[in-house]
């Protein structure tokens, strides 16, 4: 993706924070333990935290979080949420942190955001020896039949590479890599997944998949078009017609260590 065209992807959040708050999911406990595993200490940063869902995760495994958060409505609601996690404004490319004083950084949903040509540095920066960086993804099981046709329907602005089992590896896989030939300052990727689900209804899933960056940057005939799709295949499908039923979900992790 272009940079500029990142930045205006990157910064669609803040004025759907509220909704980002209800819809979007938490992160599977396991995907998060795994993420930490290697890391030489309890110290974490979680970094373009949003409203928090990857933090409160963080706090229920016992970590020591910080959370760092460009988005000041999206501040907001972490502050809301978790008033006892330290939640200070920064982003990747300046991380309001001093040097060495974590053991793990990781990005819900996030990393893809990052510019890694200024992000890299700042990430090595602020990891103490040996410290790991994890990027975190929901990405939904298109094995299954049912979601496999939603993605069809919604189209990749809605549901994209990085959001569905069968592509987010190859999605992700170089985003702790610099795009500009810099040496990378991180080891070999680690990737895999866990089981995870959301209970929704038509109506929330629609409203969830509503808060995805491409979504939220779409002229707003296309988005009320592309929302009416999405509610019409739900409304009509079996398995999701009937009220609450579960999305099958997975979250996966890709890991890498500072070199």
């Amino acid at each position: 993706m272009e940079q500029n065209e990142r930045l205006r992807h990157a910064s669609s959040f803040g004025a759907a924070a509220t909704a980002y708050a209800e819809h979007r999911p938490d992160y599977a406990p396991a995907a998060v333990r795994w993420a930490l595993e290697p890391a030489p200490g309890p110290r974490v940063l979680d970094l373009g935290a949003g409203t928090g869902k990857l933090t409160g995760a963080l706090v229920a495994l016992g970590a020591d979080v910080i959370a760092v958060e460009p988005d000041p409505a999206m501040l907001t609601e972490l502050r809301r949420a978790l008033p006892a996690v330290r939640a200070l404004p920064g982003s990747a490319e300046a991380i309001p942190l001093p040097d060495a004083s974590v053991d793990a950084v990781l990005a819900g949903n996030a990393l893809h955001w990052f510019d890694m040509a200024v992000a890299g540095p700042e990430l090595a920066r602020v990891l103490a020896p040996g410290g790991i960086l994890a990027g975190l993804w929901n990405v939904m099981d298109d094995r299954v039949g049912w979601v496999a046709g939603l993605e069809r329907v919604s189209g990749s602005a809605a549901i994209g590479p990085r959001d569905t089992l069968s592509s987010w590896r190859a999605a992700t896989a170089g985003l702790h890599l610099p795009d500009n030939g810099l040496v990378a300052r991180f080891g070999s990727p680690e990737q895999t997944e866990f089981p995870h689900g959301q209970r929704r209804t038509a109506d929330s899933l629609a409203a969830t998949i509503a808060t995805r960056a491409g979504m939220l940057v779409m002229p707003e005939q296309e988005r009320a078009a592309t929302l009416g799709r999405i509610r019409a295949f739900l409304t009509s499908s079996q398995e999701t017609a009937g009220g609450e039923f579960t999305l099958p979900m997975l979250t996966g992790v890709l890991r890498v260590r500072q070199l």
